[in-house]
């Protein structure tokens, strides 16, 4: 097992490490865009548990991500809303 992680396990390949890392930095209460549905508009993190987020979208409504599949998008600061 030449790649193995903790436990013996096959460790997460680089891009769905990317993922996990970001699904941890949102925090309910950040503006986020998904990035396969923009027409969805920005959307409010309204609960983070686990790797399930829970966004309000604009145009889409309450939706629950996986963040271990869907990098959210975080809006910066000082974009205008």
């Amino acid at each position: 097992m030449g790649n193995a992680g903790p436990a013996g396990f096959p460790s997460r390949r680089p891009a769905e490490r990317a993922v996990h890392r970001m699904s941890e930095m949102i925090l309910p209460g950040a503006i986020v865009r998904h990035p396969d549905c923009p027409d969805w508009g920005l959307g409010q993190v309204q609960t983070v548990i686990d790797r399930r987020i829970t966004v309000n979208f604009e145009h889409r409504g309450k939706v629950v991500v996986n963040g271990d599949v869907v990098a959210l998008e975080i809006v910066d600061d000082g974009e205008p809303v």
